[in-house]
């Protein structure tokens, strides 16, 4: 069983299990749920201006094979996200299978054409507050499985547009991409307590007031 899928089972029976722990995104403390909406979301990040003093990539740890199974992370998101199923074979060698990257509406039936996106790009998220985590912490973030919006598997050649770039900057190709984007974005920076500076509020603005305004769950992870 895949790691996101037993972090899916485990989320659920927490949800269930400590239902009364749903919080407001102010003072909402690691495993406590934020119930919310898209809008309020963005409204309720902290603002801060961006600083990539001393960032470099290597310091987020990731690809590692957490729960030892021989799958790394990279792995286990084409795993989880693979449309029609690859086989798994050896130590982790997945042959066939298919994939639809959301960014440009795009299937594929080669893993080697995705890469796995960070939501909130690596240097988004130092930019954001995690210069100030710890090593382990930033680990953890590079290769969370505890929500299946911080990493998803797309069109190689969007990613690399993407870059480091927040949506002040970059948007999916395909216009009908925007609203899971920026829900998806919104969700990643509220579950790790991430920082926003004006011009990346301002955006997310600008995309909510073309979206609806949907309910959002969010398990904080600090």
């Amino acid at each position: 069983m895949g790691m996101r899928i037993r972090a899916a089972i485990i989320a659920a029976v927490a949800v269930a299990a400590t239902s009364s722990l749903s919080a407001p995104v102010a003072g909402a403390a690691p495993g406590e749920t934020v119930e919310t909406t898209v809008w309020q979301a963005i409204a309720d990040l902290p603002r801060a201006d961006e600083d990539r003093t001393g960032y470099t990539r290597d310091k987020f740890r990731h690809w590692v094979d957490a729960d030892r199974d021989g799958c790394n992370t990279r792995a286990e998101v084409l795993i989880e996200e693979a449309t029609t199923p690859p086989r798994v074979e050896g130590r982790c060698t997945l042959t066939g299978g298919t994939w639809h990257s959301y960014y440009d509406k795009k299937d594929h039936d080669q893993a080697g054409a995705l890469d796995i996106d960070h939501m909130v790009p690596l240097a988004e998220a130092w930019d954001s507050g995690a210069s100030q985590w710890t090593p382990k912490q930033r680990q953890d973030y590079a290769n969370d499985l505890g929500d299946a919006r911080a990493l998803v598997a797309v069109t190689a050649a969007e990613n690399r547009a993407k870059g480091d770039r927040d949506p002040a900057e970059w948007e999916p190709s395909d216009d009908e991409a925007d609203c899971r984007y920026l829900a998806d974005w919104v969700a990643v920076k509220t579950r790790w307590g991430l920082s926003a500076d004006n011009a990346e509020i301002d955006a997310l603005e600008g995309l909510a007031s073309e979206c609806v305004d949907e309910p959002m769950t969010v398990e904080r992870a600090r």
